[in-house]
C-alpha cells in the first residue's frame, strides 16, 4: 500500500476515531514558518492528555474538596468516601486479589521507589537494562541487584532470567522488576511467563504497567504477578497521583515510606521523654500526609472510562494507527524504527525511529516548529536500551543543526485513545517532506535543545 492509501484508509476507517474526546484536543499553536495549525499531541507514552469525561468528573466534585479521614464535617466525610470508592475502583480495573493492598503514590517512579524501601533483608533484584529508568534505578539503594542484558525476544527474555535465578541463593528472598510494553520500543513483554519463571524459582515479582494500563487490559490474578504500579498522568488523568498494588506482607512489614499523620494509629509519650508509634497495617502506612484525592478520583475515573470503551476495541484502533505510521514510511528508506524482538512483534502504540542524516533533535523542532506536532527526541529516560538499538555505549546528542549520523539520540511518537486520525496523518506527511525536501527553517542549540533561529532568516 502507498503511503497516501495508508493514510487515507485510516482516515476513512470510522473504527479508527476517537471513543474517548481529550482536553486539548483544538488548541492552536504557532509555526516558525506563519499561522497556526491544530497542535498533534503525539507524544502521549510521557504524558497523556486528561479524558474530558475525568476533567468534568474532577471539576463536579472540586466543590466538595475536603479532608480525608480527618473531619468530622459532610464534606470531609464525603472527600473519604470518595477516595476509598477510588481505591476498590482502580483494585477492581487492576483485578487485584481480595488481600491485596493499594498504595496511593505520586508516580510509577515513586511506586517503585516505595517498594524498594519495603524490600526485606538480603533482598537480590533482577532487571533487565531495557527498563525505564524509574523500575532500572530505585533498586540498587535497597539491595543486590543483578542487571539482565537485553533479550532478542520474548522467549530469551524467559531464558534469561530463568539462567540468572538458578544461579541465586534460593533461600533468601527475591524480586524481579519487569515492563510491561516498552516505553522505548512499545513492544510488549512476556509477563505471565516471566511471572512463571520467577515463581518457580521462589522469586516475586512487581509490574511496571506505566505503559501497558493505558493500552491493554491489565489483571493481577489473570498474569500472576505480585505488584502492579502505574501513573495517572500515563493514563488520561495527569492530576498527580500514581498506584501500587499488590500483595500485603513486604508493605505491611517496612518502615513507613514517609513518617507523619495518616500513617500512625497511636503516638504516646514514654518514661524517658522518647516516643512509640504504632503504624497502620492498611495501604495507610504508606500514605502519611493528606492525601491527592482529586489525583485518586481521576484515576479512578479514568478506569472506568477505559473499561466502559473497552480494551479490544481501543487496542484495535491503536493497532491501526500503528500501521499507518509504519506503512505510511514503509518507502521511506532514511526512517530506521528501533525494535527489539523484531518489527512484526505484537506492541503499543509506541514507536521510535531515527532518521538517516538527520540528529533525531534536530528533526523534532523541526515537526513542533514547522508543522505543529509534538514528539519526543532523546534517551527516553532508558539510556542502556536506546544506546544498544543505536549500537553505540558513549556518545552525546551533537548540535541540532547539521547532519550527524552518529549522534545517540533517537525520535518516539506515541499514539492514546485521543488520538485523531489526522493528526497521524500530518506526521506521516511531515517526516516524508523533512525527509524529502529538508528543513525550511535554520536552527541552533539553547541550553541543550534545539530550537528555531529567531535572530535572522529562516
Amino acid at each position: 500500500m502507498s503511503a497516501v492509501a495508508a493514510v487515507a484508509a485510516v482516515a476513512a476507517d470510522p473504527s479508527v476515531r476517537s471513543p474517548l474526546p481529550v482536553l486539548g484536543r483544538d488548541v492552536a499553536v504557532p509555526l516558525v514558518t506563519g499561522g497556526e495549525v491544530t497542535y498533534a499531541a503525539l507524544d502521549q507514552a510521557a504524558s497523556a492528555p486528561a479524558l474530558q469525561r475525568v476533567w468534568d468528573d474532577v471539576a463536579a466534585y472540586a466543590p466538595y474538596y475536603g479532608s480525608v479521614h480527618r473531619g468530622a464535617g459532610y464534606l470531609s466525610q464525603l472527600s473519604t468516601d470518595l477516595f476509598e470508592n477510588a481505591r476498590r475502583t482502580v483494585a477492581e480495573f487492576l483485578d487485584c486479589r481480595a488481600d491485596d493492598q493499594l498504595v496511593f503514590t505520586r508516580s510509577t517512579t515513586d511506586s517503585l521507589n516505595l517498594l524498594a524501601a519495603a524490600l526485606p533483608d538480603g533482598c537480590e533484584v533482577f532487571v533487565f537494562e531495557t527498563e525505564h529508568h524509574a523500575a532500572l534505578l530505585p533498586w540498587q539503594r535497597a539491595g543486590r541487584v543483578t542487571f539482565l542484558d537485553a533479550p532478542d525476544s520474548p522467549a530469551q527474555a524467559v531464558e534469561t532470567l530463568e539462567r540468572a535465578l538458578a544461579a541465586r541463593d534460593p533461600h533468601g528472598p527475591a524480586l524481579v522488576c519487569v515492563t510491561g510494553a516498552s516505553n522505548v520500543t512499545g513492544e510488549l513483554w512476556p509477563v505471565r511467563e516471566l511471572a512463571a519463571a520467577a515463581h518457580a524459582h521462589g522469586a516475586r515479582i512487581v509490574l511496571d504497567a506505566a505503559q501497558l494500563a493505558p493500552h491493554r487490559a491489565v489483571s493481577v490474578r489473570a498474569l500472576d504477578v505480585d505488584w502492579v504500579a502505574f501513573s495517572g498522568h500515563k493514563l488520561y488523568a495527569p492530576f498527580g497521583s500514581g498506584v501500587l498494588a499488590g500483595r500485603a506482607d513486604w508493605l505491611r512489614d517496612a518502615e513507613p515510606y514517609l513518617a507523619g499523620g495518616g500513617a500512625s494509629r497511636t503516638v504516646t509519650r514514654r518514661a524517658d521523654g522518647g516516643v512509640d508509634v504504632r503504624w497502620h497495617e492498611t495501604a495507610a502506612r504508606h500514605e502519611a500526609g493528606s492525601p491527592n484525592v482529586i489525583g485518586a478520583y481521576a484515576i479512578a475515573s479514568a478506569c472506568k472510562a477505559l473499561t466502559e470503551a473497552g480494551f479490544d476495541a481501543l487496542a484495535a484502533r491503536e493497532e491501526a494507527l500503528v500501521r499507518a505510521v509504519r506503512e505510511g514510511l514503509a518507502d521511506v528508506p532514511e526512517v530506521r524504527f528501533l525494535s527489539l524482538f523484531g518489527d512484526d512483534a505484537p506492541r503499543v502504540g509506541v514507536l521510535s525511529f531515527v532518521v538517516d542524516g538527520w540528529n533525531s533533535s534536530h528533526f523534532a523542532a523541526a515537526l513542533s516548529a514547522e508543522y505543529g506536532i509534538g514528539v519526543r527526541d532523546g534517551l527516553f529516560c532508558a539510556h542502556p536500551l536506546v544506546r544498544r538499538l543505536l549500537g553505540g555505549d558513549t556518545g552525546g546528542t551533537g548540535e541540532c543543526g547539521a547532519p550527524e549520523a552518529g549522534a545517540l539520540n533517537a525520535i518516539r511518537v506515541s499514539v492514546g485513545v485521543g488520538t485523531p486520525e489526522e493528526h497521524v496523518a500530518r506526521f506521516v506527511r511531515a517526516v516524508r517532506e523533512l525527509v524529502r525536501d529538508g528543513a525550511r527553517w535554520s536552527y541552533r542549540t539553547v541550553d541543550g535543545r534545539c530550537v528555531p533561529d529567531t535572530s535572522g532568516r529562516p
